[in-house]
């Protein structure tokens, strides 16, 4: 099906494999961290199987519950990972960003995609399938410890998600998570530092495990404060370094 298909049906029937006009494949790669100490023949094997994947605002790269053929990595835009939980609730899980794998552990074990990935806004991936990529990290020394780098961070990352849910204060949690989402896509805009993502109060709830009347009251409150601005789906940190005080539990919530 064309290119700009919106989410309502399966990966291949939503997204063009076709690059755009004079893109370089293999320069894009090297701009990813898994990928940028590989020697140039390394990198040029690993475009051996490698499928550019172009996705519209809306349009999903795999479903929740999928078949996991594929290994990927996004390459230009923004998806947002989210999961429907047994009780039919979706939960946004986080947001993926040009240079991250996504998908790739339900890829490498076989096992079915266990969330669903949606473009927020037009994007390019580069997937492989799942053999092909295997059979790189086989032969590659340098990719096989690049991607054991990359799981353990990501690792470390959920535990430490997992520890800010169950130990701090929802202040914390909120500040945190909008300082990691500014050092993934924060822009400087003259309010401050845009977090260039269509961020709604219910994702930022939904990824800190709270209410969005928790967020809502939080957030009015910072924007009283002048710490934040925060519109329907815009956020932007006035102050960072206000929230960082937050964040370490150095200033004093005042909700």
């Amino acid at each position: 099906m064309a290119h700009g298909v919106q989410d309502t049906g399966r990966p291949e029937e939503q997204a063009s494999a076709h690059l755009p006009s004079g893109t370089d494949l293999s320069i894009l790669l090297r701009g990813v961290p898994l990928f940028a100490d590989l020697a140039d023949p390394d990198l040029e094997r690993l475009l051996v199987g490698a499928a550019p994947l172009r996705l519209d605002t809306g349009a999903a790269a795999f479903h929740q519950g999928d078949e996991a053929r594929t290994f990927q990595v996004l390459l230009t835009g923004r998806l947002k990972l989210s999961q429907v939980t047994p009780d039919g609730q979706q939960v946004t899980l986080r947001y993926i960003t040009p240079g991250e794998m996504f998908g790739g552990i339900a890829a490498l074990n076989g096992k079915p995609y266990p969330a669903s990935a949606l473009a927020v806004a037009p994007s390019l991936a580069v997937r492989w399938d799942r053999e092909v990529f295997q059979r790189h990290v086989q032969e590659q020394a340098q990719l096989s410890w690049k991607l054991i780098q990359e799981l353990s961070r990501r690792f470390s990352e959920a535990q430490s998600r997992f520890r800010e849910m169950a130990t701090e204060r929802v202040e914390r949690r909120i500040a945190r998570t909008l300082l990691r989402l500014a050092h993934q896509t924060g822009r400087r805009v003259e309010e401050g530092v845009l977090i260039d993502l269509p961020l709604s109060r219910q994702d930022l709830a939904e990824m800190i495990g709270t209410t969005q009347f928790t967020v809502s009251r939080v957030l009015s409150d910072w924007e009283r404060r002048g710490l934040v601005e925060a519109g329907r789906a815009r956020v932007v940190l006035r102050h960072p370094h206000q929230l960082v005080l937050v964040a370490e539990d150095l200033m004093a919530p005042e909700v």
